[in-house]
């Protein structure tokens, strides 16, 4: 877990993939890492999530925001809620979307099949869920495979995921959503999906950005996929 930034009111960290943010059992989490680094965490919020503001999948790596005190817990929070942080993320998906710039919208609900999952419901009169909005951008395509930048709205349990796989493109190395007999390049042993940034508004009314970039592994992939197949754009 590295440290991307730190003073008295927040700190900033990249998770590694395949570490939980945090949880009510046993076991290693990030929250549980940092109140060991930080006490004075155990005073901020409520135990387990104490001064986090958002979270990541597990298998998802990234930037993580911890407030450090309540009265920034209290202003990060109001944003989060207002849905006024930019989130931008790096996804390899399977295949090549149309448009390649473009919004998904639908509602999110819990599948039926799979307590694990979460559905898609298309937008109507008579849908149910909760409405989820993520923005994509296409920034470069192989035979196969395609890099977008990808910008949530809101904040829905696993929505990148279930809305990218809702539409045929599901994250490459995401077993939960990904369909059957899909596999990834060899050189990948993860779900290829980074927070590389959060953009937001700080006590100075100046805006703030935190960023992580691509962790080595996943830059290994992008070489991987230049070398053995014809980048088409």
């Amino acid at each position: 877990m590295e440290t991307v930034y730190r003073d008295t009111n927040i700190i900033a960290v990249n998770k590694p993939a395949g570490l939980v943010v945090y949880s009510r059992q046993p076991g290693v989490s990030l929250m549980q890492q940092l109140v060991e680094l930080l006490p004075d965490l155990t005073e901020v919020g409520r135990p387990p999530r104490y001064g986090l503001v958002h979270r990541l999948d597990k298998e998802t790596s990234g930037i993580i925001l911890i407030a450090r005190n309540k009265e920034t817990l209290k202003f990060l929070q109001k944003q989060f809620q207002e849905r006024s942080v930019e989130k931008r993320y790096l996804g390899l998906i399977y295949g090549q979307i149309k448009p390649p710039q473009g919004s998904i919208e639908s509602y999110l609900t819990r599948s039926p099949q799979d307590f694990r999952r979460q559905k898609s419901v298309p937008l109507g009169p008579n849908a149910s869920g909760r409405l989820a909005q993520t923005d994509y951008q296409t920034l470069k395509t192989w035979t196969g495979y395609s890099l977008l930048e990808i910008r949530p709205k809101t904040g829905r349990i696993h929505q990148i995921r279930a809305q990218l796989s809702w539409k045929g493109h599901p994250i490459v190395g995401d077993r939960l959503y990904q369909f059957k007999n899909q596999s990834g390049p060899d050189c990948l042993s993860r779900m290829f999906l980074h927070s590389y940034s959060i953009s937001l508004t700080w006590f100075d009314q100046k805006i703030k950005t935190f960023q992580a970039p691509l962790p080595e592994e996943l830059e290994a992939v992008l070489k991987c996929l230049d070398q053995k197949q014809h980048v088409t754009t």
